[in-house]
């Protein structure tokens, strides 16, 4: 695909992975809507020459609404980037008693189901030769402590690429997954500068934190190599979490 007629929704683009894509796929020349739940990410979107909308990605009524806004807006819908997710730590049994469930479930609901509803729902509006690209992690593979229900909410992404490319395959629409390393986000910058140093000196090479813009350099790859299809790309630098 030219990425000049790429009409891009990214979720989850007001800030993180989601706000260099949305930055990226613009500046190249795509035409882009940002789906957030935050207001604020209206800001960020006029800055950057894209449309906002306030969207929560688990609610079908209002994912369904805001994409017909959105295909009416830009004229068309062709690309997907799903990068709307929360990352949370709690150990299955922990000091106070077990993982509570409200938690696993809304972990789920919103890096699983919340991209799931929103790719099926888009794939309705898309044409042939359109792509969506899906946000996992290496927490899918190289889980950590604590991240039971992030690593599964991930998991379900790259599960998800195959069976989906399988499944749109006669509308010509392409799957794909990214599964990031650790990146230099606003979220990992609250860590402070010894914690940053600490995990970048786990990357095989190079040794450093992942820019955003690098992440929003692949969805862009993806988006214009019309072969990419059904499958998760590590983007991590040869990380392997212990």
């Amino acid at each position: 695909m030219d990425i000049t007629q790429s009409r891009a929704i990214v979720t989850g683009g007001a800030s993180g992975l989601g706000a260099a894509t949305a930055k990226g796929l613009t500046a190249a020349g795509a035409t882009v809507t940002i789906f957030d739940q935050n207001p604020d990410g209206a800001a960020f979107a006029a800055e950057i020459g894209a449309t906002f909308f306030q969207v929560d990605v688990t609610n079908e009524g209002n994912a369904a609404d805001a994409l017909d806004r959105a295909y009416d807006a830009m004229g068309g819908l062709n690309t997907l980037t799903n990068c709307a997710g929360i990352a949370t730590t709690e150990k299955t049994l922990g000091r106070g008693g077990p993982h509570a469930l409200d938690s696993f479930k809304r972990t789920i609901d919103i890096n699983l189901v919340g991209s799931f509803n929103v790719a099926r729902l888009a794939a309705e509006r898309m044409n042939e030769g359109s792509v969506i690209v899906n946000t996992a992690s290496i927490a899918a593979f190289d889980g950590q402590k604590g991240q039971a229900a992030y690593a599964a909410s991930k998991a379900g992404i790259a599960g998800l690429s195959l069976p989906m490319a399988r499944d749109l395959a006669r509308n010509g629409i392409r799957v794909m997954a990214i599964a990031p390393g650790i990146f230099r986000t606003p979220m990992l910058e609250g860590l402070g500068q010894e914690v940053m140093e600490g995990l970048a000196a786990d990357v095989t090479f190079p040794r450093r934190l992942g820019d955003p813009a690098e992440f929003a350099a692949l969805v862009r790859f993806i988006v214009e190599c019309d072969y990419l299809n059904g499958t998760t790309i590590r983007l991590d630098g040869a990380l392997r979490m212990p």
